[in-house]
């Protein structure tokens, strides 16, 4: 799923005689990829970026939730008969580390609802509005599919319920911009700036001792909203009702399907965090986002503080905003909402 970042690399100023950093571009998990690293000749820089890249591209083969072949899918159809299924260590991991915070959430996050995103018509790289049959919905959400439902025996998967579809559409980009910072620090990278979708990761500062910035967009324009710096091995996401959506009968549809209902409404228009340096924070950044997003305003801080995170951002329907108070000592309005709540 596309998030909502818009990245601002300010690093070309006129007056600064920092080198530019090396940059690549690319295309996976069905977004834009950009890695720019600072610090290095470019030769070492190529090299470390292309092996980031490679395994991004085959990290999109792997967990892509409809696309034959690949391993979600046949876990999938392996639990829609009651089988199990070989699942590989890192893939494990990373369904037992989202057990964890599906259970974190209160299953707000939830990538076990393969089904409902279906249903609603977002498993496919072109998406027209479409309206699901009730009585298929409403039998898919009474069957609450959860990744609790998951049984592991060493590297063999099977689950209790067969309702169960994953779609790891809500955790790929985090996971892996935690495995890029990895593999560049690996290959000698002191300075780097990675972007999967909108979801960023600084791995150190620039090379001339500032932190990386990068720009929150305007969920209703396309442009920057405001600024924030990130410190080393901090990630920021958003999830917002802008990229993936349609209409229909006048009602907006995004692809944040809630799992309590199988709704589409998008009652906000954006929620960011920054996730604190840590071994996942890349992960935290993408799926902390969605839990705060379906409850809104009234609950974002109780659901942040259950999964790790200080810094958030809401955005209602009408363009309210809500901010938690550590976040607005380090936030740089470019375009000041007329109105701003500090959440408790």
């Amino acid at each position: 799923m596309r998030r909502v970042l818009l990245p601002l690399l300010l690093m070309l100023a006129a007056c600064s005689r920092e080198a530019a950093p090396y940059r690549q571009e690319s295309y996976v998990f069905g977004t834009r990829v950009e890695i720019s690293v600072a610090g290095l000749p470019e030769a070492e820089a190529q090299q470390a970026t292309a092996k980031v890249l490679a395994d991004l591209d085959a990290l999109n083969g792997r967990l892509h939730a409809w696309q034959a072949g690949s391993e979600v899918t046949a876990l999938n159809a392996a639990f829609a008969s009651g089988k199990a299924a070989p699942v590989a260590p890192d893939l494990k991991a990373l369904l037992q580390r989202s057990q964890q915070l599906e259970a974190a959430s209160d299953g707000l996050f939830s990538p076990a609802i393969g089904r409902l995103v279906a249903l609603w018509g977002f498993h496919a790289d072109r998406y027209a509005p479409v309206s699901p049959d009730p009585v298929r919905l409403r039998a898919l959400v009474q069957a609450r599919p959860a990744l609790s439902d998951l049984v592991f025996s060493g590297l063999q998967l099977t689950s209790n319920n067969p309702v169960v579809a994953l779609d790891l559409g809500g955790a790929a980009k985090g996971w892996a911009l935690d495995r890029a910072y990895a593999s560049l620090k690996a290959s000698g990278v002191h300075s780097a700036l990675i972007n999967i979708g909108g979801n960023v990761m600084a791995l150190g500062a620039k090379t001339d001792g500032q932190p990386w910035r990068v720009g929150i967009r305007h969920p209703r324009k396309n442009e920057a909203l405001a600024m924030v710096e990130l410190r080393d091995g901090e990630a920021i996401g958003t999830s917002g009702d802008y990229q993936r959506y349609f209409e229909l009968n006048g009602k907006r549809h995004c692809h944040l399907v809630d799992p309590r209902d199988g709704n589409t409404d998008c009652h906000l228009q954006a929620a960011t965090v920054i996730a604190p340096a840590g071994k996942d924070a890349g992960l935290l950044s993408d799926v902390a986002s969605k839990p705060l997003y379906l409850a809104g305003p009234a609950s974002a801080t109780h659901y942040a503080r259950r999964m790790g995170v200080r810094d958030i951002l809401l955005i209602d329907g009408a363009g309210q905003v809500w901010i938690s108070p550590a976040l607005n000592q380090r936030i740089h309005w470019l375009a000041k909402p007329q109105q701003i709540t500090l959440l408790e």
